[in-house]
C-alpha cells in the first residue's frame, strides 16, 4: 500500500467511524448510514475498509 492509498484508507475510515457513531446515536438511520457508506467507498476506494466495513473496529464509548 503507497502513502496515497494508505492516505485515503486512513480518510475512509475516520469517515465512517463517525457516521457508525452517527447511526448509534440515532442521528442517521440505517438507509441513510448504507448511503453514506456507499458514496465513500466510492470515493475514498479503501482497500481494507471494505472488509471491515459492517465491523466497528474502535469503540464508540
Amino acid at each position: 500500500m503507497d502513502r496515497k492509498e494508505l492516505w485515503k484508507e486512513m480518510l475512509y475510515q475516520t469517515t465512517m467511524h463517525i457516521v457508525r457513531k452517527m447511526l448509534s446515536d440515532g442521528v442517521v438511520s440505517e438507509e441513510e448510514y448504507h448511503r453514506f457508506e456507499t458514496i465513500y467507498s466510492e470515493k475514498y476506494k479503501p482497500v481494507l475498509g471494505t472488509l471491515f466495513s459492517s465491523m466497528a473496529l474502535t469503540s464508540t464509548q
